[in-house]
């Protein structure tokens, strides 16, 4: 399975590929994209299955691309992964059609109870 990790900080990037694996995603490869914008250009030649995206990053944010993909028609399944999680940002991500809000700091556990029901 292919997975574009968005977020403006490499650490945070690097943290969460390290968690993935240790949830028993041990059948992804990753790209990375500093922010949207970064993604955005990405996109058609890498072709994820799976995006997960920080929601405040520079130059595009993950709510904005996430509305980018959806007006493009692309469908890939997304979620962010975000240190905000309030009500009214959990009701935007999912109208904007995200899966899924993980709140950091997150767990193996956390990712694998978000992931599992949209990648089975």
């Amino acid at each position: 399975m292919k997975v574009m990790i968005v977020d403006d900080s490499k650490s945070m990037r690097m943290i969460v590929k390290r968690t993935l694996k240790q949830a028993g995603f041990d059948n992804m490869e990753f790209e990375e994209a500093d922010d949207g914008t970064d993604a955005l250009a990405k996109m058609d030649d890498y072709m994820p299955h799976l995006v997960l995206c920080d929601w405040n990053m520079p130059q595009m944010d993950g709510i904005d691309l996430l509305k980018a993909l959806r007006a493009a028609g692309n469908e890939v399944k997304f979620g962010f992964v975000t240190t905000e999680s309030t009500t009214e940002m959990r009701e935007q991500a999912k109208n904007a059609g995200a899966q899924f809000l993980v709140a950091k700091p997150f767990t193996a556990e956390t990712f694998e109870k978000a992931l599992r029901p949209v990648i089975g």
